[in-house]
Parts: C-alpha cells; structure tokens; sequence
C-alpha cells in the first residue's frame, strides 16, 4: 500500500511539473507575439478614391431580390444599420483618413497615415505565408514569411511624415 503512495506521489510531482514547464514555455513565446488589434476605421467617399488598392467583395451586401411569379411582389432590402461608434479608451494620436493598401506577394499590410505617425490598421498574410508585426514609437514593420522568402513592409515617420517601403528578399 505504501508503495502504492509513493508511486502516486512521484507520479503526480513529475507531472505537475510536466505541466508547468510547457505552460511556462508556451507562455513565454506567446508574450512577445500579441499586440494590440487593429482599429477598423470608416472609409468616406474621399478615402475612396485615394485607396491604392482593389475593391474586395463585401461581406454585408445583400443581393436584391427578384420579382417572380410565384414569389408575388419583390421586397425592398432593409437598410444595413448604420454602425455606431464608441469611443475607445486610446484613440488613434492623428486620424486622418488615409488608408492606404500595400499588397505584395506575401500579403496585404493596411496603415493609416497620418501627418506625423501612422497606425496598423491590418495585416494578412497570403496563403501558406506567416506574418509577424513589430511597433515602436517611430515604425512599423510588418514581415510575410514562407520557407526562405521574406516580403517586408516597413512604414516609418521618425524625421518626416510617414512613408512606407516594400522589400523582398
């Protein structure tokens, strides 16, 4: 019986601490990996002129009904409603409304770029590439990554307003 016990015991300690070693582990990679998410910002008429890139389907169109004999008389689609907006805890340092799309081979980096600095609005890697964000004060780098390849979009505004760069290598 006692031997029993002590198996137990040794058992339990080996894979408490099993537990602890993987959380503690996993923990630590994931903590230099999180940000903040990206803010969603409203596009006006403007903006859409000035968007360097191609228009995505959206997911919130509804397709308008037809008229046919046996559905009777075709109803008019309700009105999307309208979003409403709450104020956030941090607002963005200078929104302005300029959000400029950069798609490359590796994936799509939006920013918002203001007259001084310039918020990630978001990053989406291609299909079978990986993305990882780095911020600080004065850039952002946002790097696509399959295999060897390397598709980098730094945008940076320490000595000027912000500009953006695309690189490959």
């Amino acid at each position: 019986m006692r031997r029993g016990l002590i198996h137990v015991l040794a058992w339990s300690l080996a894979t408490g601490a099993a537990v602890t070693l993987s959380w503690w582990g996993v923990h630590t990679v994931m903590a230099g990996t999180a940000y903040d998410p990206p803010r969603a910002l409203p596009i006006t008429a403007a903006d859409a002129t000035t968007q360097e890139s191609k228009p995505l389907a959206s997911s919130t169109a509804r397709p308008t009904p037809s008229k046919s004999p046996s559905q009777g008389p075709a109803r008019k689609p309700s009105p999307a409603p309208t979003p409403s907006r709450t104020p956030d805890a941090s607002p963005s340092p200078t929104p302005s409304g300029q959000v400029r799309s950069y798609d490359t081979e590796g994936g799509r980096a939006v920013f918002d770029l203001g007259e001084a600095s310039a918020t990630l609005v978001s990053a989406t890697p291609a299909a079978g590439w990986s993305m990882q964000v780095w911020k600080t004060e004065t850039w952002i780098r946002v790097e696509f990554a399959s295999g060897a390849d390397r598709v980098s979009v730094f945008c940076t505004w320490h000595d000027s307003a912000p500009r953006v760069e695309v690189g490959t290598y």
